[in-house]
């Protein structure tokens, strides 16, 4: 891409897209489209197909979704399903109309089978069947890699994928609802350190094994994609390395300074039970993730209690 070259970034306040959105700019390109949900809503196909009709980008990126953890994508599977297939699909539709030059979409590995081979290979998708807890995401994901790969196929636009694993780092969700598994720690901790509290409840036995990429890197992986990599193929973007959660949980604990005990709820879901991408291809091509999990975790946590210390102080009488 040029530095002038128009980009449409969608999704650009999300975890993914605020980062991108700040290192494109650090970059020196200076014609994104990185409009808000206010200013343009991707669930309505006609304000869609009107932002793509004045603004003509040449690049798009879309990393707009609705994401959360096991227990919000378990919850709200509907919603899931159904916004996200009609982000995506009003997106990569009308970029096909428009022949913008590239489009790049993040899937998720949440999209693999749930006891698939580890760690998990590109031609794993579709061998079995879906972790139960993230199905309605996981089949709009597929839907949205489909939609790529076919366009790229059938029409010749390099409409591109990758799949991410598990992301965090600043910006991230910190509630209860909609955070990631580190973001959800990392603020549960932290408030069970101020109020004293003896112990942290954790969903799950523990010893579920995951991958985590720290966001900033996952954004040197996309910009690397969009400038090295042409194929229909998606391709898996992560660390290569896993941990169980239960040693992400001491880790997180080591990392906020927290004294108490953690206590793992058997009672509620672990998910797969295990989740390591193969980064084989994304390695050949020339990246690799550098940021190790407990420097990722200590910027991270550092970044949480600054935007803790900015918020307005509530007053009680």
């Amino acid at each position: 891409m040029d530095k002038d070259s128009r980009v449409f970034l969608a999704g650009g306040t999300g975890l993914v897209g605020a980062n991108l959105l700040a290192e494109l700019r650090a970059r020196g390109y200076s014609n994104i489209l990185a409009p808000t949900r206010r200013q343009l809503d991707l669930l309505n196909s006609n304000a869609v197909q009107s932002f793509f009709e004045h603004e003509r980008p040449e690049y798009v990126i879309l990393a707009a979704a609705r994401a959360g953890g096991i227990k919000a994508s378990s919850t709200f599977s509907a919603e899931f399903l159904f916004e996200n297939l009609t982000i995506q699909n009003n997106v990569i539709w009308n970029a096909h109309r428009s022949q913008v030059r590239k489009l790049l979409f993040l899937g998720s590995s949440c999209v693999y089978p749930g006891l698939a081979p580890q760690p998990m290979k590109e031609e794993y998708l579709l061998s079995g069947q879906f972790e139960p807890t993230n199905e309605g995401y996981s089949i709009a994901k597929v839907s949205g890699l489909k939609l790529c790969e076919y366009i790229y196929r059938q029409y010749g636009q390099k409409f591109i994928s990758c799949m991410p694993c598990n992301l965090y780092g600043p910006g991230d969700y910190y509630d209860t609802e909609r955070g990631h598994v580190i973001s959800s720690l990392l603020m549960r901790m932290h408030d069970a350190k101020e109020m004293g509290a003896p112990s942290v409840s954790v969903w799950g036995t523990g010893n579920a094994r995951r991958e985590f990429l720290y966001v900033k890197d996952a954004v040197d992986a996309l910009l690397f994609l969009l400038e090295h990599y042409d194929s229909a193929r998606f391709v898996n973007v992560g660390s290569g390395v896993d941990v169980t959660i239960s040693e992400l949980a001491d880790m997180i604990r080591r990392v906020v300074g927290y004294q108490g005990e953690i206590v793992f709820d058997a009672t509620k879901p672990d998910g797969v039970p295990r989740k390591l991408l193969n980064v084989d291809r994304m390695n050949t091509l020339g990246w690799r993730a550098r940021t190790p999990l407990e420097e990722g975790l200590r910027a991270t946590y550092a970044e949480f209690v600054f935007q803790r210390s900015q918020a307005p102080k509530v007053v009680t009488q």
